[in-house]
C-alpha cells in the first residue's frame, strides 16, 4: 500500500466533479443556479451536440470583478455563505464552492463577466485546469457568459457513461424547464445548434408560464389551490384524476424555490392521489412548497437535488392533508374538465334542424321490451319539447338535476341522460360501484378497524429497524387492527389482524406496514390494503353490465350519484360519466353510418 499523502488540486477537483458534474444537465443546472443567484432577469442557454460540444449561458446578472475570477473557479470559493449560521439558513441555489472548480478541471472553460460599474468586462479561461487559468480583457454587457467546451475532453472514460444525443437533450430540456417554473419573473431561452426550441419572457403571471412550459392540456385543465398552516404554505396545480395518464412527464415539486426530488414529498402526492387514481396511471402536478430555512437542509446531496426537513412527519401530514382535501372535491374537478370540452349544444334547440338521417332520437339504442320503449320515447319527448315538463317535477331547465334526467339505456351498459348543458352518459356499473364503495368506506370510519385473533399465531423475524418500529409505534399498530409481542431478539408473533385483512399475505401486510412506520413515522399501507378489498367487495355487489333498468331505476341511480361524494370517479382510474356536445354526437354517428 502506498503511503498516504494529500492529493493534488487538480485530481481533488475531478473526483468532484465525479459527484457535480454527472452529464451536461448537471452542468447546465450548476451554471443556471448561479444566474439565479446573481440576480439575472434573463438567461440563454446555446447548447451543441447535446452540451458536450458546447454549452453556453448567458445572462444579465450582477457580474463578477476582475480580481474575483480566480477565486470564482477555485475550489470551495463562494460568496453565498460565511459561517455555519449561513449554512444552516441557506438562501441561494449555491453554496458548497464546487461547482465552476469541478467544470473547469474537466472541460474546455471560460467565464466572460463585467461586474456592475465595470469600466468593462474580463474573461478568464481555463484550458481543464484551474490552475493554469489566464484572464484577459473582454467586451460584453453587464452579466456573465460561461462557455463549457468539449465537456470531459481530458477524462475521456467519463464520456462513455452518457447516453444517446436524444436523451442528453431532453434531460438539458427539462433541467431548463424546471428553473423557469420555478421563476416566472426571469426570461428563460434555449438554443439547439442555433434553432431556438422555445422562449419565455420575464412575467408575473404564474399561469401563463405553466401554460408554456407545461402546455395547453395541462395549464388549462389543472385545480389551482393554495393553503396555508403552522409555518408550511403550499400552492399549486393539481391535475383532476379523471384527466391522469401513464405517463409522469409533468410532476414537479420545489421547496423554498429549489427543485427537489424527495421521498417524503412523493410519498405523501401519492398517498393524496391513492383513493382517486388507478396505480397504472400518474399524478400531474406543479407545486411549491415554502417554509421557514432552518427547517429544511438543502446540504445533503452533492448536486442538490435531495432535501431534509427538520420535522418531516408534520411536513408529511401538512402534504397530505392538503392535497386529500384537494381531491375530495372531485366534482369541481369533473367540472373544470368539462368545460374544456367542446361547447354543448341544447338538444332541444338544435334536434329539429338536423336532417333526418342525422336523428339522435331515432338512432338510440333502446331498452328491449314494448313498455320500456314508449316509457322511454315519453320520457325523451317530455324534455325534448320546450314548455313540456320533464321528469321527476322539473318544470324548467334550471329545476334539472346536475345529471339531468334518464332517456334511454345504452347496449345495457351506459345511461344517456341530458341536463340543462345537453348529452350525459353514466356507465351505470363503475357508477354503482363506486357508490358502493363509498358506503362502505363510511361503514368503515364510522365503526372503526375490528381485530380479529389468529387461531395459530403468526411467528415472525424482523430487521431492527422494523422491530424498533413495532416497539415505538405500538399503539399506532394497535389502532390499525396489528397486534404484536416480542417473544425474542427479533422473533415477534402476530396475535390479531384486521377482520377485512385476515385472508392477506400477514406476513407480507406486517413488514410492509412497518416499513412506512420507520420511513415516515406512519403507514396507510392497511388503509390501501381495506380499499382494495372494499373495491373488489363493491364491483361484486353493483349493478351488473347487461342488466336492464327501468326508467325509475336509471333516474334513482342518477340522483344516489349526485348525493354520493366522488361518485364521478371510478374505482378504476376513469370518470363514470362524461358529457357529449352535439359536434362529437354527430361525429359519432357518422362514423357508425
Amino acid at each position: 500500500m502506498a503511503a498516504i499523502q494529500v492529493l493534488p488540486p487538480q485530481l481533488i477537483n475531478q473526483i468532484a466533479a465525479g459527484e457535480v458534474v454527472e452529464r451536461p444537465s448537471s452542468v447546465l443546472k450548476e451554471l443556471v443556479e448561479n444566474s439565479l443567484d446573481a440576480g439575472a432577469t434573463r438567461i440563454d442557454v446555446d447548447i451543441e451536440d447535446a452540451g458536450v460540444r458546447l454549452l453556453r449561458v448567458r445572462d444579465n446578472g450582477k457580474g463578477i470583478p476582475k480580481d474575483e475570477l480566480p477565486l470564482a473557479i477555485a475550489s470551495h470559493a463562494t460568496s453565498k455563505i460565511q459561517s455555519l449560521d449561513d449554512l444552516l439558513r441557506v438562501g441561494s441555489f449555491g453554496f458548497r464552492g464546487e461547482a465552476l472548480a469541478s467544470i473547469a478541471s474537466v472541460a474546455d472553460f471560460s467565464l466572460t463577466s463585467q461586474a456592475s460599474g465595470a469600466a468593462h468586462a474580463w474573461r478568464i479561461h481555463s484550458p481543464g485546469n484551474p490552475q493554469q487559468a489566464e484572464i484577459a480583457p473582454a467586451a460584453h454587457p453587464q452579466g456573465t457568459t460561461i462557455e463549457v467546451r468539449d465537456l470531459f475532453f481530458n477524462v475521456p472514460a467519463r464520456r462513455k457513461f452518457l447516453r444517446a444525443e436524444r436523451t442528453e437533450l431532453h434531460h438539458l430540456d427539462e433541467v431548463l424547464r424546471r428553473m423557469a417554473l420555478a421563476r416566472p419573473d426571469v426570461g428563460f431561452s434555449l438554443n439547439v445548434a442555433g434553432k431556438n426550441q422555445w422562449r419565455t419572457e420575464e412575467s408575473a403571471d404564474a399561469k401563463q408560464r405553466l401554460r408554456a412550459l407545461s402546455g395547453a392540456g395541462f395549464a388549462d385543465n389543472a385545480l389551482f389551490f393554495e393553503h396555508e398552516r403552522d409555518g408550511l404554505h403550499l400552492w399549486g396545480w393539481l391535475q383532476p384524476p379523471t384527466l391522469a395518464r401513464e405517463r409522469s412527464d409533468t410532476q414537479y415539486f420545489f421547496v423554498n424555490g429549489r427543485a427537489v426530488r424527495d421521498k417524503v414529498l412523493i410519498h405523501a402526492v401519492r398517498q393524496a392521489y391513492a383513493d382517486v387514481l388507478h396505480g397504472a396511471r400518474q399524478p400531474s402536478y406543479v407545486l411549491h412548497l415554502a417554509l421557514d430555512a432552518e427547517s429544511v437542509d438543502v446540504n445533503v446531496h452533492p448536486a442538490k437535488l435531495e432535501v431534509r426537513f427538520r420535522e418531516a412527519r408534520r411536513v408529511h401530514d401538512f402534504l397530505f392533508s392538503t392535497l386529500h382535501h384537494v381531491m375530495a372535491d372531485q366534482r369541481a374537478g369533473a367540472r373544470d374538465s368539462a368545460q374544456a370540452l367542446p361547447e354543448s349544444v341544447d338538444l332541444r334547440s338544435q334536434n329539429a334542424a338536423l336532417p333526418p338521417q342525422h336523428s339522435y332520437q331515432t338512432r338510440l339504442s333502446l331498452p328491449v321490451g314494448a313498455s320500456q320503449v314508449q316509457e322511454t320515447l315519453a320520457s325523451y319527448q317530455a324534455l325534448a319539447q320546450p314548455g313540456s315538463n320533464a321528469p321527476e317535477n322539473a318544470d324548467h331547465a334550471a329545476e334539472i338535476p346536475p345529471l339531468g334526467f334518464a332517456i334511454a339505456q345504452l347496449h345495457g351498459v351506459y345511461i344517456l341522460a341530458e341536463n340543462a348543458d345537453g348529452l350525459i352518459i353514466v356507465d351505470m356499473h363503475a357508477a354503482a360501484e363506486r357508490m358502493t364503495y363509498e358506503r362502505f368506506k363510511q361503514a368503515l370510519e364510522h365503526d372503526g378497524i375490528r381485530r380479529q385473533p389468529l387461531l395459530v399465531p403468526m411467528t415472525l423475524e424482523l430487521e431492527a429497524r422494523h422491530a424498533d418500529a413495532a416497539h415505538e409505534h405500538s399503539e399506532t399498530l394497535s389502532q390499525l387492527g396489528l397486534v404484536l409481542d416480542q417473544l425474542g431478539p427479533g422473533t415477534w408473533v402476530v396475535r390479531e389482524v384486521p377482520t377485512l385483512l385476515a385472508q392477506s399475505n400477514i406476513s407480507r401486510l406486517v413488514s410492509d406496514t412497518l416499513e412506512e412506520l420507520a420511513q415516515h413515522g406512519h403507514s396507510r399501507h392497511i388503509e390501501e390494503a381495506f380499499n382494495a378489498v372494499l373495491s373488489s367487495m363493491a364491483c361484486h355487489g353493483s349493478v351488473r353490465a347487461g342488466r336492464r333498468l327501468s326508467m325509475s331505476e336509471m333516474n334513482a341511480l342518477l340522483r344516489d350519484m349526485e348525493a354520493t361524494p366522488r361518485a364521478d370517479q371510478c374505482n378504476h382510474g376513469r370518470p363514470t360519466w362524461t358529457r357529449l356536445s352535439m359536434a362529437q354526437l354527430d361525429k359519432m354517428f357518422m362514423r357508425g353510418q
